[in-house]
């Protein structure tokens, strides 16, 4: 009968073992072989904003992974991340708590509770070690701290791709930043070639050689130039003041200071990246995925946690130390004390709570599977996105520079036939207009070239 009962109390441990164990399994994704078009080269140490080959982008995305402020942030939450590991292991072992007690009593003499013989004013010094200890008999305290691991996992994957999103957004701002100085000097040099036109037909006007409505003509081509810079130069510098703050700059250097650029750069598309046939098992890598699985496997985790509540919960007291009415007896031999307790505590009702709160667990669970597959989803079609954009994006720069290119040599034959001529000035003022909506159409191509660039190495996880 003794040998029966064991043997079934040996099941209901190796069951509740089992329950409290975590098992978890990654959620079956039905990924491609490959991508359909070339991804990028891979960089070595993950620095692949150098591909640009722009020095001065290189210093700025190295100066925002030291002091941008959701950086900053993301790096305290790690540390936070770190140091709850640490507190839940720490449940691995007991508890050493050192307490004294002084205390001094008078009882009342009128209330006929106090026993004869007992001195109305009583002393009592304690000091003693008091010691627990819970017996991980379920697997509670080793599956919390797996999980609080898996946070930590997952806390340190969303830094990093915190840094990446950082170092892609300081790479677009800085070109769309270098396009708008383009555009704004592309604008200068049209107006000062319409107001230097202006300023000579004005004498023509006033000698009475052109028309009015043909110098008003002129005048309204100068002014419609001129109107096109503000909205730029504005444009310029909240990108600039927004790249300040990528930057982590002061706000005092944010208002006063500007951002160096390399002006000197060559104005080119970048070239095709490559190789093609990137394993799609590698995405699975990407910091914001890692995190979605991550945050997955604690609450798979928990999940076992919340079962443990229904099982006994063991734990183990004690206590060494000294005891006397007087200090000077504090430390005599027939002062000291000792105790040891185990206790057991086994639920038995809670009107569906635990119930409830394994089924909370579990439907959280559910969520974040749901929500790992969605990342999934959603980082291929950034992918398959970015790969199409820094196709169709160097296509179009392409086009663009080839028709800047046109309307240059247009121009010069249409000041040709002006200066002998053969065309009013109005049809080369026409092709001036085109040719500055053309250079202000390149250098927009180029940005989004070269943002697309950007866009993909983020969408592949840097």
């Amino acid at each position: 009968m003794r040998r029966t009962a064991m043997n079934r109390f040996l099941v209901l441990l190796l069951l509740a073992g089992c329950a409290a164990a975590p098992d978890y399994k990654r959620p079956a994704v039905e990924l491609p072989a490959a991508w359909k078009e070339s991804a990028p080269a891979a960089v070595q140490d993950g620095r692949w904003w150098a591909i640009y080959g722009d020095a001065a982008l290189n210093s700025l995305v190295e100066d925002s992974l030291k002091a941008n402020a959701d950086l900053a942030v993301a790096i305290a939450r790690v540390d936070e991340a770190r140091a709850l590991v640490r507190d839940a292991e720490a449940s691995f072992y007991p508890t050493v708590d050192a307490n004294a007690v002084r205390k001094r009593t008078l009882s009342s003499t009128q209330t006929g509770l106090l026993p004869p013989g007992v001195p109305r004013e009583l002393n009592n010094t304690r000091i003693s070690l008091d010691v627990a200890y819970e017996v991980d008999l379920w697997g509670r305290l080793r599956t919390t701290a797996h999980a609080a691991r898996a946070d930590l996992l997952a806390t340190e994957a969303a830094r990093d791709t915190v840094r990446i999103a950082l170092a892609a957004d300081v790479a677009k701002t800085y070109f769309a930043l270098r396009s708008l100085d383009g555009q704004v000097e592309a604008t200068r040099r049209t107006l000062a070639l319409r107001e230097d036109a202006l300023g000579l037909q004005r004498k023509r006007f006033d000698g009475g050689l052109i028309s009015e409505f043909e110098f008003r003509q002129l005048e309204a081509e100068a002014a419609a130039t001129r109107a096109q810079l503000p909205p730029l130069e504005r444009e310029r510098d909240a990108q600039e003041a927004a790249l300040s703050v990528l930057l982590g700059r002061t706000p005092r250097e944010i208002f006063e200071n500007s951002i160096r650029r390399n002006a000197g750069a060559e104005e080119k598309a970048m070239a095709a990246v490559v190789p093609a046939g990137l394993p799609s098992e590698l995405l699975l890598r990407r910091p914001d995925l890692v995190e979605a699985e991550q945050r997955l496997i604690a609450a798979n985790a928990r999940v076992a946690v919340a079962r443990t509540a229904y099982f006994p919960s063991i734990s183990l007291t004690g206590n060494l130390g000294t005891e006397a009415a007087a200090m000077r007896n504090l430390f005599s031999g027939p002062a000291g004390i000792w105790g040891l307790a185990a206790a057991i505590a086994q639920p038995i009702f809670s009107g569906g709570r635990l119930q409830a709160q394994t089924e909370a667990a579990q439907a959280r669970e559910r969520q974040l599977v749901a929500r790992y597959q969605g990342a999934i989803q959603n980082a291929f079609r950034e992918v398959r996105g970015a790969l199409a954009a820094q196709t169709r994006a160097r296509e179009s720069f392409e086009a663009e520079d080839q028709r800047a290119a046109s309307l240059v040599t247009a121009l010069r034959l249409a000041r040709l036939r002006y200066e002998n001529g053969l065309a009013s000035q109005l049809e080369m003022i026409d092709a001036e207009r085109n040719l500055l909506a053309a250079e202000i159409a390149r250098y927009e191509a180029l940005r989004a070239q070269r943002a697309a660039v950007a866009d993909l190495y983020k969408a592949l996880g840097g």
